[in-house]
């Protein structure tokens, strides 16, 4: 079954639209190819879906699904889970698995393809898809033989720089040096320059990952970035260390010290910010983190604003990094193929960006529609980005990404052991990617 152009363009919500966008995804008589989604095959009973989504995540994720759970009479059974890759690795031994998931990553995803575990999205046309997607992102989707085996929902622009508006009311910084200087001025009394929380259950320590391949690719540029993530160049190479050192920097000048660092919950990171007297003046996250500032500090969209990560070397000025949310099928049933068919439609996900907290990886959304500015403008960055590089993490093998959280817990408690963290990196790296 082929999805059609008009599955991915059209913008107008309501329930005709809807309807048709399933017709669609139903397929027709033209589809004789045996494909278990195909034709007009009645859809019934349950599709299970083990995401990363939880709180009020989950709760826009299930508003998104609604629609198509009223219109098919299917229910989506959904379970979060911040373990993600754990429950599916297990789950993938036992052979326990949902019929579609959330997946942390290009790399396991293309693990668990090679042990024949995901399926293959052969009805989604991929030259469509792509044309609907920033540029680079439906390509880390595709397995090593070229099979579409992984699709993108939700968009992260990463890298930038949120603020107290009552605090920061300079213009944005052009450079990291000026960014240093505006934020140690700020920086008095009970308020620190940055607040910092890497505590995420058996992925704690991802959001400082995001700050090293944001240095990266600012201060050592694409190329290294590119080698790097390839494992061409060891972590103890004098780029990757300058890296850890910039970030040292930034955790020398955070809030709470090292117990507050790797202690608190990512979402609930930047809550000091938002406190009278103010505990810091910067939070660095991505662009979904907005939808924590209101429901977990009670900020209002007024107190909060954003700037892009600034330049450390102008010669790669521009850059930009970002992720998203891959989504793979395990069973391969019809209902699950018009479930992913319906997520991939920008109807749907227009549901959860109007919600807030949500990027679209459909540029069908338009831009008006975000609820917010912080939203829009970083939608808009996303779609207008020239360097654009995606979470270097999520593309390294499985065994590698582990390690690169683990590590930065690490050299969050002990800054000073860097030389020893890199090296276990380096290890790692010899063993990981010898078996990818």
């Amino acid at each position: 079954m082929r999805a059609t152009r008009g599955q991915f363009r059209v913008v107008v919500v309501g329930g005709a639209a809807l309807a048709l966008v399933l017709a669609a995804c139903g397929g027709g008589e033209e589809d004789g190819d045996g494909g278990e989604g195909g034709g007009d095959e009645e859809l019934s009973g349950t599709v299970s879906f083990i995401g990363s989504w939880s709180g009020d995540e989950q709760d826009s994720f299930l508003a998104m699904v609604a629609p198509w759970e009223e219109e098919t009479g299917v229910t989506v059974e959904y379970t979060g889970t911040r373990d993600l890759s754990q429950q599916l690795t297990t789950g993938i031994a036992s052979g326990n698995l949902p019929d579609i998931a959330g997946l942390p990553g290009p790399g396991p995803m293309n693990d668990w393809y090679g042990q024949g575990a995901l399926q293959p999205l052969d009805f989604v046309d991929f030259d469509t898809y792509s044309g609907a997607t920033p540029e680079g992102f439906a390509d880390l989707g595709m397995s090593e033989d070229g099979t579409l085996i992984g699709v993108f929902t939700k968009a992260a622009v990463k890298g930038l720089i949120y603020y107290n508006t009552a605090v920061w009311t300079a213009e944005p910084p052009a450079t990291w040096a000026d960014l240093e200087t505006a934020a140690g001025g700020l920086a008095t009394g009970e308020t620190a320059q940055w607040c910092v929380g890497l505590e995420s259950g058996a992925t704690s320590g991802w959001p400082a990952t995001d700050w090293i391949e944001d240095i990266v690719l600012r201060q050592a540029g694409p190329d290294v970035y590119d080698q790097w993530v390839a494992g061409e160049l060891a972590w103890s190479a004098p780029e990757i260390t300058a890296a850890f050192e910039t970030f040292g920097s930034v955790l020398e000048n955070s809030y709470g010290g090292s117990d507050y660092i790797v202690n608190t919950a990512f979402g609930r990171g930047a809550n000091p910010m938002f406190e009278d007297p103010p505990g810091c003046v910067l939070h660095h996250q991505a662009s979904f983190i907005t939808d924590f500032f209101v429901n977990e500090a009670g900020a209002t969209p007024e107190q909060f604003d954003f700037f892009p990560f600034p330049d450390i070397d102008p010669q790669y000025t521009g850059g930009v990094t970002g992720g998203g949310d891959l989504i793979g099928m395990f069973n391969d049933t019809p209902e699950a193929r018009s479930l992913i068919e319906y997520l991939l439609t920008p109807e749907a996900q227009q549901i959860w960006v109007e919600r807030g907290g949500f990027i679209s990886a459909n540029s069908g959304v338009p831009l008006d529609v975000y609820p917010d500015e912080t939203s829009m403008r970083s939608a808009e960055i996303l779609q207008n980005a020239q360097t654009f590089r995606f979470d270097g993490s999520d593309n390294m093998p499985a065994a590698m990404s582990d390690a690169f959280n683990r590590a930065m817990v690490a050299f969050a408690q002990n800054p000073g052991d860097l030389d020893s963290i890199l090296a276990g990196l380096d290890e790692t790296q010899t063993d990981a990617y010898a078996a990818d």
